[in-house]
């Protein structure tokens, strides 16, 4: 139950895919918040060097699937919440506020996505949700990480003592 940026199943004809072949996705991609991202330099930063800042929904190179579904919906509502947050705001410049708010492509995006998840799901036998939704929590409860939203890396001072020629 993989999923493109726009919510169109992926890898549906595949029933299960050769060991090296998992292996080779595995180097070919880096976990990003809601899913995963191919874009070669961005893999090659270890997710830390995002052309488009982060805004996966966006791009080709994003994939996603069911056991991030949970993470979808909060980031929606988060979206919403931030923009109506923003929107009250009467202590801001318009141009920061501009700035600031999430754009209404992203959130109808990522609502759209949420919904086309959702459709494939509805489509499922109830013994294929049932173990779908067991395979969804030993997922999510085996990350080692929390994806957050990245932030943008300083660069390091350079600490190195001045030599003299």
């Amino acid at each position: 139950m993989q999923f493109d940026r726009h919510g169109n199943r992926i890898w549906r004809q595949a029933k299960a895919l050769l060991d090296s072949e998992r292996i080779r996705q595995g180097i070919a991609e880096v976990a990003v918040p809601f899913g995963r991202c191919t874009e070669p330099s961005n893999i090659a930063a270890g997710g830390g060097h995002c052309p488009i800042r982060f805004r996966c929904v966006g791009c080709d190179h994003f994939s996603t699937d069911v056991s991030y579904l949970p993470d979808l919906e909060a980031y929606l509502a988060d979206l919403i919440r931030n923009r109506e947050r923003i929107a009250a705001m009467a202590t801001a410049d318009e141009w920061a506020k501009r700035e600031s708010m999430p754009s209404e492509e992203e959130i109808s995006k990522v609502r759209r996505l949420i919904h086309r998840v959702k459709n494939n799901l509805a489509d499922l036998t109830d013994a294929e949700r049932q173990h779908l939704e067991e395979a969804t929590k030993l997922v999510r409860r085996s990350r080692q990480v929390l994806l957050g939203m990245p932030h943008i890396r300083q660069p390091l001072p350079d600490v190195r003592p001045e030599r003299t020629a």
